[in-house]
């Protein structure tokens, strides 16, 4: 008697619901991740006005704190190395109280600077102002500067204006422009 081999059958899995099972995990993994958000400056522009035209005015050198930040990341500020940490903040303050309503601030970033570099040094520029208008605030009016009113706040950014000037490193000029 021959007897011939049985084959045997290989047991097969049930995957009717395994897409259904991907798609609700893929679902919940997407709800339940955070995503990076982009960092950015939290500036508002001052909408464009054709008629106000910028002036070219001849300022004095003393006026001026100049902020470099090279291609690697480093920062100087009147040509001597420095740091984008609390120190550059004081110089900021000194030279914003020391020369009034005329100092400037100028900004040259070279073209491949890090972006995180340039928003570290944006960052102490504004809280440098933050600090003095707050100071001010609380002295004339008991309260800080994102509390008072309108007309409170327009006082004391008279007293303090924000004048940055951002230059290229194609043209630096020996004038300056106004900014407020």
């Amino acid at each position: 008697m021959i007897k011939r081999r049985q084959r045997h059958t290989m047991p097969i899995l049930n995957t009717t619901s395994t897409a259904d099972i991907s798609f609700m995990l893929l679902i919940f993994f997407l709800v339940t991740t955070s995503m990076d958000s982009d960092k950015g400056l939290g500036r508002q522009l001052p909408p464009m006005n054709p008629d106000k035209q910028e002036t070219v005015q001849n300022v004095d050198r003393q006026q001026i704190i100049e902020l470099h930040l090279m291609e690697d990341g480093r920062l100087t500020v009147n040509n001597k190395p420095a740091e984008c940490d609390g120190t550059l903040r004081k110089q900021l303050r000194h030279l914003i109280i020391e020369k009034g309503r005329r100092h400037i601030i100028e900004l040259q970033v070279e073209r491949n600077a890090p972006y995180d570099s340039y928003f570290r040094l944006q960052n102490q520029i504004v809280i440098a102002y933050t600090e003095l208008r707050n100071g001010m605030a609380m002295k004339r009016y008991g309260t800080t500067y994102a509390a008072c009113n309108e007309e409170q706040r327009a006082a004391i950014a008279e007293a303090y204006p924000q004048r940055i000037q951002e230059i290229s490193n194609a043209q630096k000029q020996p004038n300056a422009t106004q900014q407020q």
